[in-house]
């Protein structure tokens, strides 16, 4: 069966390189056309030999052909499809986009391996969706952002393993990692700044408990952070995280991320 890898809110297509080592297709969605350029001219190679498709829509679960787009002056990862609230509109430009249905792309292009779902602000909505349409790939990621992610997929989702990664660190924390190429070997990888990072079995620690989870969620706070979740195995048998343990193992966690940098600057 074909391997499909969905990236919603691709932006310039960073985590593209990585996905191509776990799927036979990546469907990158981005609703920026200056973003979606830079990825048609950085994979060409690939969307030739048709391993890579680059969708220009932005991702609304209404079906409309077009919509208003809050384009970010400064900084291109903060753009928006929900309009900016009081004084933040000023940082926005607003563009008519061309917009899909997250459901119409997936019935276009196969049943997904993985979802990736980085949309500013839309991450839940686009979660809500995807389950009332019984889609639940095996692997999926959505920006811990609200409180109403986690309960998504732990409730509608039905999902029991989770992941918790910290977004600013990604090209720290899996910097150098080792994973399985596409030809079976193992190799090193490296993400960059604003990269998703690794899902699944590349992700470094176990799978954890929705108890355990909501609780390491609830110590980090919401944020930068994403959630990924499988079903395709049940986490381990976990004792309940305590206060404590949760300490001990954030002071570990940063102690590992000051490590790790200091290995960057050396190289």
């Amino acid at each position: 069966m074909k391997k499909v890898i969905y990236d919603f809110g691709a932006n310039k297509g960073d985590d593209i390189p990585y996905y191509l080592k776990r799927a036979d297709l990546v469907v990158a969605v981005e609703a920026d056309p200056d973003l979606c350029r830079i990825m048609q001219d950085r994979f060409a190679q690939q969307i030739k030999s048709g391993r890579v498709i680059v969708e220009n829509y932005v991702i609304t679960v209404e079906a409309l052909s077009e919509v208003t787009f809050y384009k970010h002056k400064r900084n291109h990862v903060l753009s928006q499809f929900p309009k900016p609230r009081g004084r933040r509109l000023r940082a926005f430009t607003e563009v008519l986009l061309p917009a899909r249905t997250p459901i119409s792309i997936i019935a276009e292009h196969g049943a997904p391996y993985y979802i990736k779902i980085d949309v500013e602000h839309y991450d839940a909505v686009i979660l809500a969706n995807l389950f009332a349409h019984d889609i639940r790939p095996p692997y999926i990621s959505a920006e811990s952002h609200s409180a109403e992610v986690f309960s998504l997929l732990a409730v509608q989702g039905d999902y029991k393993a989770f992941k918790l990664v910290e977004g600013r660190h990604v090209h720290r924390s899996a910097n150098d990692i080792i994973i399985q190429g596409e030809d079976g070997g193992l190799e090193r990888f490296s993400f960059k700044r604003h990269a998703a990072g690794p899902f699944g079995e590349d992700i470094s620690g176990q799978w954890l408990t929705a108890k355990n989870c909501r609780r390491l969620l609830a110590f980090r706070g919401l944020g930068w952070r994403d959630l990924h979740a499988t079903n395709l195995r049940d986490p381990p048998p976990q004792k309940p995280l305590s206060y404590g343990r949760l300490l001990v193992n954030e002071t570990r966690d940063r102690l590992r991320r000051g490590l790790g940098t200091l290995g960057v600057l050396r190289k």
